[in-house]
């Protein structure tokens, strides 16, 4: 009888295609992701330029000036705050000069589908560098911040099932090539973890943050909810519903135009209102100070008012 001799696959071909997927990004963005330590917890954040500029959650470095950040190759950093916008949930870090660091590549979430693949890396209760993987579970969730008595809604957070604990935040949500497309944020249960997407929104906000330290946006002074149109106002504008003014800041600048109780803002500067959402992307820095025309409907009629934006005071 001849012998027959199998050869076993190499170690790479013994591997399936998840699998090295999960390995690849593993090994191209672990050296980006940092252990923030402070006096009280910590966090992660992850390095987006080779001079040291980190991105992290608000809420990891709240009420602290700095801190020291490690990294996978054994180093150790001191880092301050350049700047923070809790109504994002995203901060600035800058680490010690004479370093070069290794920057991540930013993604663009607006190009995710549910079910790709994403991994996360980050420093659950400390340890370093920890890797999980899992799917985009659901796309467009909603994360309500809070910055003093101001509330906002942060759009279009991604939901993954990677397996997020107290530690992750600030870390990395890389796709299956290993670009960062979101901040790991919150973890809402098992398997239901919440990540700030990088879109051109909050690319304007990180930029904000590394230049001036703070990311301005316009006020209005209202309180608000979605109501929907009466049925001949809806087939005349083409939509369905608008923003019902709930309550109005005395002295502010929709008192100041005029806007009252019950006002149903259906267009502002041009743009369309049918909710919140679309109402919180209008209100930009651009519009402080300047006159700004608010269609509204009031009593069944339609009109137009002039308000000035002011500057939010986060």
């Amino acid at each position: 009888m001849e012998l027959q001799f199998v050869s076993l696959p190499s170690e790479e071909e013994a591997l399936d295609a998840y699998s090295q997927a999960v390995i690849g990004v593993a090994e191209r963005l672990s050296p980006s992701v940092a252990n923030v330590r402070l006096r009280r917890g910590g966090g992660s954040a992850v390095v987006i330029t080779p001079d040291g500029f980190m991105l992290t959650s608000a809420h990891v470095i709240a009420r602290t000036r700095g801190g020291r950040a490690s990294f996978v190759d054994g180093r150790e950093l001191e880092f301050e705050v350049v700047g923070a916008d809790p109504l994002s949930d995203l901060a600035v870090l800058r680490a010690a000069e004479g370093h070069q660091l290794h920057p991540a590549e930013l993604g663009d979430a607006e190009r995710l589908r549910v079910g790709q693949l994403v991994v996360a890396i980050g420093n659950p209760h400390g340890f370093t560098g920890s890797v999980t993987a899992g799917v985009v579970s659901a796309l467009g969730r909603s994360l309500p911040t809070r910055s003093g008595a101001n509330v906002r809604v942060v759009d279009n957070v991604i939901q993954t099932d990677a397996a997020l604990n107290p530690g992750n935040s600030g870390g990395a949500l890389a796709d299956g090539r290993g670009r960062v497309i979101g901040i790991n944020t919150a973890v809402a249960g098992v398997g239901l973890g919440l990540a700030v997407p990088i879109n051109a929104a909050t690319r304007r906000i990180v930029g904000a943050l590394m230049t001036e330290g703070r990311f301005r946006r316009a006020y209005l002074g209202i309180a608000g909810g979605p109501r929907p149109l009466p049925p001949r106002l809806a087939r005349k504008l083409g939509r369905t519903a608008g923003v019902e003014v709930v309550q109005v800041v005395e002295g502010g600048p929709a008192d100041r135009a005029g806007l009252r109780p019950e006002d149903l803002i259906v267009e502002l500067d041009g743009t369309p209102i049918e909710g919140m959402d679309e109402l919180q992307r209008v209100v930009v820095s651009e519009l402080i100070g300047r006159a700004v025309r608010a269609r509204v409907v009031r009593e069944g009629r339609e009109r137009e008012l002039e308000l000035v934006p002011a500057e939010l005071d986060a």
